[in-house]
C-alpha cells in the first residue's frame, strides 16, 4: 500500500502531534507500506525555521525509510490569532498542491489545525482516492474553551460547520479518545466509520533511569524534589496557576517548566521578576534530549485549565512518563483521570483548585510507600500503552479501506 500522510509537525519537532506521526509512520514502513509524509519546515514552537532547514516551496528527505516532502509555509511563532490562521491556511494550500504530485492508495490528513484536513479532503477529490482524518484535537471547540478567539463567535460557527463537513466526507475517521468518538457520534457521525487510536509511547525510548547528575549540577537542582512539567505554554495548560502555588510549596520543592507558546514570555516575565526562587524555566530542548531532562524530574505536572471540553483529552505527556516511572500529577479532568486512577500511577487534583494542589503533590513528597506503588502503577501504563501496539491498531484500519 502507497500511503500519504499530511501534517504540519514532524520531527525534528518535539511536540505531540509530531512524535505521534513519526512514530506510527515508522512503523508502517516495517509493515511495508510505502509512506509519504508532507509537511512543512521545522519551526514549531518559536516561529523560527529549525538549523539546516530552509522555508523552501520543495524539499525532500528520508528519515527511518518514511519520504518526506517538505512545503513552503506561512511561519509564525505559535502565538496571535490571525497570524496562526494564516500559517495553518498556507500550509493547507501547499500541502494539498503537493500532493497533486504524489502517488497513493489512501490519504490520511490530521488535525489540529484542521486547514490541513481541508487539504486531505481536496487532495482526496482530485486524486480519486479514499481519505482519513485523524482528529487529535477538537478544533476549533478547543478555541472556544481557552478564549483565544473572544469576539469571533460567528468564525467559530462558520469553523464548527467545516469541521463536521470534513467528519462526513471522510471515509473514516480517527480520534484519540473514547470521548471524542461519543463526540461525534452525538452530533451525528456515524459510530462505524469513527475508530479511536489513543496516544502512547515506545517505552524503549524512554526507559526508567537515574538522575542525570550533570543536568542537575547545572541547574542547581541537587537535593531537590523537582516537578517538572515538558510541553507547550499554551492558554490551555493554565501553568500561570502553577505559578501563583509555587511560593506555597515546602522549601524542597522546585518547579522546572521546558517549551515554548502563546503564553512563554508573560510566564517567564513572572518568574523573572525574583519572586519565583523555586520555578526555572527553560527553552525547548531537543527530541535526543527529552528523556534526559525527564530523568531529573521526581513528578511529571500535567495541568490543564478547568473546562468541560478538557474532559475528552488523554495529554501524551503522560505516557512518556510513566514509561520512565516518574510519578504523575494531574490536573485534568475526565478520561486521563480515570486511566491514571486506574493503574496507580499517579495523583490527580482539581484543575485551578490550590487547596487540592499544594495536598496532592504534598503527599507524593512525603509518602515514599505511595511513591513507590505510582511508579509500578507508571511502568504498567506505559506497557499497555505501547505505541508499535496502537500504530499497528491504526494500521487496520487504513488497511479495510
Amino acid at each position: 500500500m502507497k500511503l500519504l500522510f499530511l501534517t504540519d509537525n514532524f520531527p525534528p519537532e518535539v511536540n505531540a502531534p509530531a512524535s505521534r506521526t513519526y512514530e506510527h509512520c515508522r512503523e508502517w514502513v516495517k509493515a511495508g507500506v510505502e509512506v509519504t509524509v508532507i509537511t512543512c519546515a521545522p519551526n514549531f514552537p518559536q516561529g523560527k525555521v529549525y538549523a539546516g532547514y530552509r522555508n523552501r516551496w520543495w524539499q525532500v528527505e528520508n528519515m527511518d525509510g518514511i519520504r518526506v516532502i517538505r512545503v513552503w509555509s506561512y511561519i509564525t511563532a505559535n502565538r496571535g490569532f490571525r497570524r496562526r490562521i494564516l500559517d495553518f491556511i498556507s500550509f493547507g494550500c501547499t500541502g494539498f498542491l503537493a500532493s497533486l504530485f504524489v502517488k497513493t492508495d489512501l490519504i490520511v490528513a490530521t488535525s489540529p489545525q484542521f486547514f490541513t484536513a481541508v487539504g486531505g479532503y481536496f487532495s482526496s477529490l482530485f486524486k480519486r482516492k479514499p481519505w482519513v482524518m485523524e482528529v487529535r484535537d477538537l478544533w476549533p471547540e478547543s478555541i472556544r474553551a481557552v478564549g483565544a478567539a473572544r469576539g469571533r463567535e460567528k468564525w467559530l460557527d462558520r469553523m464548527e460547520r467545516l469541521e463536521l463537513f470534513l467528519y462526513r466526507k471522510a471515509s473514516n475517521v480517527v480520534v484519540v479518545t473514547d470521548a471524542f468518538k461519543r463526540n461525534l457520534t452525538e452530533r451525528g457521525i456515524e459510530a462505524s466509520k469513527v475508530a479511536v487510536v489513543t496516544n502512547g509511547v515506545l517505552p524503549e525510548k524512554f526507559p526508567p533511569r537515574p538522575k542525570c547528575a550533570r543536568l542537575l549540577m547545572e541547574l542547581g537542582l541537587e537535593n531537590k524534589f523537582v516537578v517538572g512539567y515538558l510541553g507547550t505554554h499554551g492558554m490551555a495548560h493554565k501553568l500561570d496557576f502553577i505559578l501563583d502555588c509555587a511560593p506555597k510549596v515546602h522549601p524542597d520543592v522546585h518547579f522546572l517548566f521546558i517549551g515554548g507558546g502563546a503564553e512563554k514570555e508573560k510566564l517567564l516575565q513572572r518568574v523573572e521578576s525574583g519572586h519565583y526562587p523555586n520555578v526555572t524555566m527553560l527553552p525547548p530542548v531537543l527530541k535526543d534530549k527529552v528523556a534526559d531532562y525527564l530523568s531529573i524530574t521526581d513528578l511529571a505536572l500535567v495541568n490543564l485549565r478547568k473546562s468541560d471540553t478538557f474532559k475528552t483529552v488523554i495529554p501524551s505527556k503522560i505516557f512518556e512518563n510513566a514509561a520512565m516511572e516518574r510519578p504523575i500529577l494531574l490536573g485534568v479532568e475526565g478520561e486521563s483521570q480515570q486511566i491514571v486512577e486506574r493503574y496507580g500511577a499517579g495523583l490527580c487534583f482539581e484543575p485551578e483548585n490550590e487547596e487540592s494542589f499544594l495536598q496532592q503533590l504534598d503527599r507524593l513528597r512525603k509518602d515514599r510507600i505511595l511513591y513507590e506503588n505510582c511508579q509500578s502503577g507508571c511502568a504498567e501504563l506505559a506497557k499497555d500503552f505501547d505505541r508499535r501496539r496502537l500504530a499497528d491498531n491504526m494500521l487496520i484500519v487504513l488497511n479495510n479501506l
